[in-house]
Formats: C-alpha cells, structure tokens, sequence
C-alpha cells in the first residue's frame, strides 16, 4: 500500500537470487545452507509474544475468512501515543496494528517461514564465525533492520543483524559493533540497543528529516542511560556523492575503532546505489569495492546481513563488490 494505492513491492524474490547467481559466478566463498536453530533463539532480541504473533499469523488471518488466502494482511489501526499497548488484544486487526509500524509491510503465506530462514542464515554465519573464519555473508531476505522488539515494518519483521550480534555476545565476544550501511536509517537495530554498552550501532542514512523511516536516525540520538554514547548516527542529505559518503564511513569505523569491537556486524544494505528506485544517494557499483576494502581494514571477523537494494539488476554485483573489496583487503 503505497500513497492510497496498492503497488508492485520492491522487496522481491529476485533480490536473493541475482546475488545467489553473483556469488556463483564469482566463485567466492563456499555457499552453505543454514543450520537448524530453536524459536527460543529469537527471544534473546524479540518479544516472545511477538515472535508467537508471527508464527502463526497467516494461519489466523485465513482462518478469520477463507477468500484470505489469495490476500495480504495489513495492519488497519495502530496504539500510538496514550493509547495502551501492555494489554495483548483478542482481535487480529489489533494485535497487527499492535506490531506493527507502516502500512506498506503486509504478512503473505510466505512470511514467517522466509524471515525465520534469514534469522536461520545470520545465526549460521555466526558460527562460522565463531569457528573461526574472518568473515561471513547471511543472504537474507526479506531484510532486517527496521524490526524492533516487539514491531515490524520496513518490509522487516525479523532483525537477523541484531540476532547476529546478540548470539556474538552470547557466544563469548565482550563488544560487538553494528555498522549500517543501508541508505535507511535501522530504526529497529538502534531501539534493541539504545541502553546497552556492550553494542556499539553507527548508521549511515539518509536524512530522517525527509527520508523513511523518519522518526529515528538524528544524530542527537548517542545512547541512553549506559548506552549513552554507544549510538552513532551519520545522516546524509539526498543526493550524497561516494567521496562525502566514504568520509562518513570512516568516521563510523573510527567509532568502532575507539569503542575495542570484538567482532562487526554490517547490515550491507545496497540501496545507496545512484539508480535505487526507492532512495536517493549516489554510489556507483565500483565504489563498493572501496566500501569493502575500508570495512576489512576494521580488522575484525565480519558478519555481512543483507538488507536492502532494490536495483535488482544490478544488486548482485553491488553486494559482490562488497564482499570481494573485504576479501582483497583480508587476504
């Protein structure tokens, strides 16, 4: 639903598939499938009432009328500011509007068992991680970084970045850093860990003031209570060039530099690329081999989490660019 109108979405199936067919062609890295992993996982960075709402809401959408199944869900009616949101409604309408932030994010058959297969992807990348490999890809969609705890929306439902980081923690790094590159600002990643000192976000976006999602991403926003200090925003105006957007980059890697990372979490969003249908900076495919290259001179195992880009000709090599200017700079 876009302007009063539904609309073709620009998160597509094809996303995945042009930079599975990059990576073939390219021969880099050893393509896995993710591993089994238990819905408890989730709860580290999600509501579990939440997660339970995903879990079976397609099935609860069609049971309401069965002529459902050939239509989407979108959220109608949302608690904002005074209303109650601690009490769990009975109605399905509400405990959507309950979950949820834009009307452009609908729940297909498909949902739950696709952002569950992106949480799989990142939580696997982490082990190959924690094996010992310098750096790791989840080839995820539908992305991830505008779901918070217990919200969805930006075509996000699941934060595979945040789960990344979190199982990183878990699994015994003392200092983690998420650096986002999407040219949206990751609203959810930001609001999981606004109060923790033992995660470092830097994002790099577009303007809230003018861009999506709007009502983060200032750079007045550092952390609250013991994270104060541990959130960094960079926002851009429209129309950014790659050399002005590199020296943003660099001063987000020198945050996470100052800040002793143990470990780097990237929500790889190409959406900054000059023809994005949906945003408004200006990189070209070649500047993200210099993307890459600056992220590897961080010199920390990397968890690379797709999020957006919605070139679809031109996403494969966009992230491959990425992930083979890493490589050069790791070898």
């Amino acid at each position: 639903m876009f302007r009063g109108e539904f609309v073709p979405c620009f998160e597509v199936a094809a996303r995945a598939e042009r930079v599975l067919e990059e990576l073939r062609c390219r021969q880099l890295g050893v393509i896995e499938e993710p591993v089994p992993f238990d819905d408890s996982v989730l709860h580290r960075v999600h509501a579990p009432r939440y997660v339970d709402f995903l879990r079976g809401a397609w099935d609860e959408w069609v049971a309401l009328n069965p002529a459902h199944r050939d239509r989407d869900a979108l959220p109608s009616v949302w608690p904002v500011r005074q209303h109650r949101s601690d009490v769990l409604p009975e109605n399905f309408a509400a405990r959507m509007g309950l979950f949820s932030f834009d009307v452009g994010t609908p729940l297909t058959s498909g949902t739950w068992r696709a952002a569950r297969g992106g949480a799989a992807c990142a939580l696997s990348a982490v082990e190959r991680i924690r094996s010992g490999s310098r750096s790791a890809f989840a080839l995820t969609r539908p992305p991830g970084h505008h779901a918070g705890h217990d919200f969805f929306g930006g075509y996000c439902f699941l934060n595979n970045a945040a789960l990344a980081a979190q199982a990183l923690r878990d699994g015994g790094a003392e200092r983690v850093a998420v650096l986002d590159v999407d040219y949206h600002h990751g609203n959810g990643t930001q609001s999981l860990f606004y109060e923790r000192a033992d995660v470092f976000f830097a994002s790099i976006h577009g303007d809230p003031r003018t861009e999506y999602p709007f009502y983060l991403g200032y750079p007045d926003e550092v952390g609250l209570e013991a994270g104060r200090g541990f959130n960094l925003n960079i926002p851009l105006p429209r129309g950014t060039e790659f050399p002005a957007w590199r020296a943003a980059l660099a001063g987000g890697l020198r945050a996470i530099g100052d800040f002793r990372a143990d470990a780097l979490v990237v929500s790889l969003g190409v959406d900054t690329y000059e023809a994005d249908p949906i945003s408004g900076f200006r990189l070209c495919s070649d500047d993200y081999l210099r993307v890459g290259e600056d992220i590897a001179h961080a010199g920390l195992p990397t968890v690379f989490v797709l999020e957006g880009g919605y070139a679809v000709e031109e996403i494969g090599v966009n992230v491959l660019n990425v992930l083979e200017g890493f490589e050069a700079c790791s070898s």
